[in-house]
């Protein structure tokens, strides 16, 4: 049984592929990948395999924006399914001898908006514990769930708890971010520094223009407030990288690695693990 959604006061309907400028995952289950920051990766979907569903519409994001247009319901794959699809490519990488470093929750959106999120993390601990104990499980996330307490809850049971935080301020993170619903900065930043250091802030550094707004979270005065709120949040690691692949916004500009160095060592200093992705 898949499970309809119903997210931010309103029922989801998807859209099919078409109109898409990047690509969306077509399975539960995908990869294994080679991950810029995560080694050998073996992916999980909770969203729709053909349509993205996200609380973000980030104008970089690699699946594309969100729909604007529906033709049909939505449905997320349901726990069962998910805890079967895994344990049946895990069985399969355990007889090729090739197991993941990580089992990464990502795919077509946000994943902690899943209804069954926190069950789902339970079956993939006790799914690595039988059959690659040394794989970490890892989610990527927008923070916007953590406000949630059993979502809150089972990141705290995972390796890699991997938030984002583009900006420290508001008006940049509806530029770049674009939230669907009301979005608190403040709060997102006291649910972070919850974590007590369990948490690796993930950022990405872009510059460009969207609808005739400049966008460009690589200022000075943009640097120096997000390192005031990394002091604030404390994680155990920062993630900082660019764009990688095609975007949905074509006036979006890749910031060189030079450049993120730099940022890195800035934050270096200061006693942060820092992992750059150019």
């Amino acid at each position: 049984m898949a499970f309809q959604a119903r997210l931010f006061g309103f029922e989801y309907i998807c859209r099919l592929k078409q109109n898409m400028a990047t690509f969306l995952f077509d399975k539960i289950i995908f990869g294994p990948v080679k991950s810029r920051r995560l080694g050998i990766s073996l992916g999980i979907n909770l969203l729709p395999t053909d349509s993205k569903v996200c609380s973000f519409d980030c104008v970089y994001c690699e699946c594309g924006r969100n729909p604007k247009k529906y033709t049909k319901k939505v449905t997320l794959p349901a726990r069962s399914e998910v805890k079967e699809k895994l344990e049946a490519m895990l069985i399969k990488m355990v007889a090729g001898k090739q197991l993941p470093d990580v089992i990464t929750f990502a795919g077509n959106g946000e994943p902690t908006l899943h209804p069954e999120f926190a069950g789902i993390i339970n079956d993939t601990i006790e799914l690595c514990k039988k059959y690659t104990p040394k794989a970490r499980v890892a989610v990527l996330s927008n923070a916007t769930m953590l406000h949630k307490k059993p979502v809150f809850d089972a990141l705290l049971k995972i390796d890699d708890n991997i938030q984002k935080l583009d900006s420290a301020f508001e008006e940049t993170i509806k530029l770049m971010d674009c939230p669907n619903d009301s979005f608190d900065l403040n709060r997102v930043v006291q649910q972070l520094a919850a974590f007590r250091g369990k948490v690796i802030i993930q950022t990405m550094f872009v510059r460009g223009t969207v609808e005739e707004q400049r966008i460009d979270n690589t200022t000075d005065r943009e640097i120096e407030a997000w390192i005031q709120l990394l002091q604030i949040i404390n994680p155990s690691q920062v993630m900082i990288y660019t764009i990688d692949r095609d975007t949905p916004v074509n006036t979006l500009e890749k910031i060189s690695l030079n450049e993120l160095n730099s940022i890195a060592k800035r934050i270096r200093t200061l006693g942060f693990t820092v992992q750059v992705s150019g």
